[in-house]
């Protein structure tokens, strides 16, 4: 009898779709649009992200439930060489996040040399406790070598970082593809490779060609709003569009029209 496995098309798995938000009523739009992970943080559009208060992720655990909701351990804007104090900071913020319900932890730090600090990073995976870790765009800072790719993607893997987000070293993903494939090829899928960084959905379609496990956008829109001299003047602040979430979702739906690059 013919062996219906022989006869099976092997496919990849789908592409997951995470939105990094930073309040209630932006978790749920994300979700209710097609997130299937969520990446909570603060002052996102001023700072590049900073940890939210416990308060904030209590909140959006509850608001989706069933939804992994990983959560953004930065203690300042500015580079990744962490002073030993504001080390110890990120160890007690991931563990509240644990014990808040965080799915995850997003982290990284980086040695004054330029390589992946591997004490620190050993800490924060020890404080996960078996949640999952994100090493973030802190790898993008590093050299764009091979070799420095492939020396950081081996202490990510060796210290059990479930997956490393990247922009390929460019300042926007869909520029930075040549790199993000490169990773994808150099991590044989020891780690998950998530593109995230100025990704406009037009770029979905050729960032999931490159092999990557997940697509990462903040999907958000500007909100006018003066705090006065004690509240940042205009500054304003961003929250997330439910529409672009919607499309990204759309965007990544869609069949690919090639096999995906991983050389």
């Amino acid at each position: 009898m013919p062996d219906p496995a022989a006869d099976a098309v092997t496919e990849a798995a789908p592409t997951i779709l995470e939105i990094a938000v930073q309040d209630v009523s932006g978790a749920v739009a994300a979700v209710r649009a097609g997130a299937q992970r969520l990446e909570l943080c603060t002052a996102l559009a001023a700072t590049g992200g900073v940890t939210p208060g416990v308060g904030l992720l209590e909140a959006v655990v509850e608001a989706v439930p069933g939804t992994g909701v990983h959560v953004l351990v930065r203690p300042r804007p500015g580079g990744f060489v962490y002073a030993p104090d504001e080390v110890a900071v990120q160890v007690r913020e991931v563990r509240a996040a644990v014990r808040a319900g965080a799915s995850g932890v997003v982290v990284g730090a980086l040695t004054a040399d330029g390589r992946v600090d591997e004490g620190v990073l050993e800490r924060l995976v020890a404080a996960a406790d078996g949640v999952e870790v994100t090493f973030h765009r802190a790898f993008d800072v590093l050299a764009p070598s091979s070799p420095a790719l492939s020396a950081a993607l081996e202490v990510l893997a060796r210290h059990g970082v479930t997956r490393v987000l990247t922009s390929g070293g460019a300042a926007r993903a869909g520029d930075g593809l040549a790199r993000i494939r490169t990773t994808v090829a150099h991590v044989g899928g020891r780690v998950q490779v998530m593109a995230g960084g100025g990704v406009r959905v037009a770029d979905i379609p050729a960032i999931v060609e490159t092999g990557v496990a997940a697509v990462h956008l903040s999907a958000s829109r500007a909100v006018a709003g003066d705090g006065g001299p004690g509240g940042g003047a205009d500054a304003g602040w961003t929250t997330t569009d439910e529409r672009v979430v919607a499309a990204a979702r759309a965007a990544l739906d869609r069949p690919l029209t090639h096999q995906p690059q991983t050389d």
